[in-house]
């Protein structure tokens, strides 16, 4: 049963168009849940990377056992080195968007499917940066993260880049334990009222028209 942001990307997945030949680009896949979910869409082949080898090889395992080792890629790399390679008609994301007193992200470790420094961006930033160069014309990026890392910036960042953006999606999930123990800090923090218990997640479409 994948968490409730990555069913939220999933399902605004299955909103979008794929039509024959389509490329996807699966960034931060983690099980490679989002990758299947594309392949199974009809994409013809879908890169998923990771800065985890462990997620990688969790992937193509994942890849391999519902049928679709064929259509799925997965390697090891980020942002920076899939922009420099092939133009995407879909790019799905659901990157580390907690905020954290830690300012430098950790190297290694599970923590770093969440920490995403002291805002919550230091990962969503990159994707607003590099995300719309990795568009064809008619290309859609699909994004998933919590309000506590303002989907407005999200907003405002892909749209200056000439992308049609749009929030598709919103629902409120309890903490999980990572907010749930730091949920002191994110109150002095002012990212949260004294005894709230539950985040709202955001799906953000852009589009790069043609």
């Amino acid at each position: 049963m994948p968490q409730e942001d990555t069913a939220m990307l999933i399902s605004a997945l299955w909103c979008e168009h794929l039509s024959p030949g389509s490329e996807v680009l699966d960034v931060g896949t983690g099980t490679g849940a989002v990758a299947i979910a594309a392949a199974r869409h009809g994409a013809a082949h879908v890169i998923a990377i990771d800065t985890s080898a462990a997620a990688v090889l969790t992937t193509r395992l994942n890849a391999l056992l519902s049928g679709h080792a064929r259509a799925i890629r997965a390697s090891r790399g980020d942002l920076a080195e899939a922009a420099t390679a092939l133009r995407f008609d879909l790019v799905l994301a659901n990157p580390p968007y907690v905020p954290s007193a830690n300012v430098r992200m950790p190297r290694r470790g599970i923590a770093r499917a969440w920490e995403a420094g002291i805002d919550g961006r230091a990962v969503l930033d990159r994707l607003c940066a590099k995300g719309p160069a990795l568009l064809r014309p008619g290309g859609v990026l699909l994004a998933v993260h919590s309000v506590l890392s303002n989907p407005a910036m999200t907003l405002a960042r892909l749209a200056e880049a000439g992308l049609d953006v749009a929030v598709t999606d919103r629902r409120f999930v309890p903490f999980g334990p990572v907010l749930r123990e730091r949920a002191g800090w994110l109150e002095t923090q002012g990212l949260i009222e004294r005894g709230q218990e539950a985040e709202e997640l955001v799906v953000i479409r852009a589009e790069r028209p043609y």
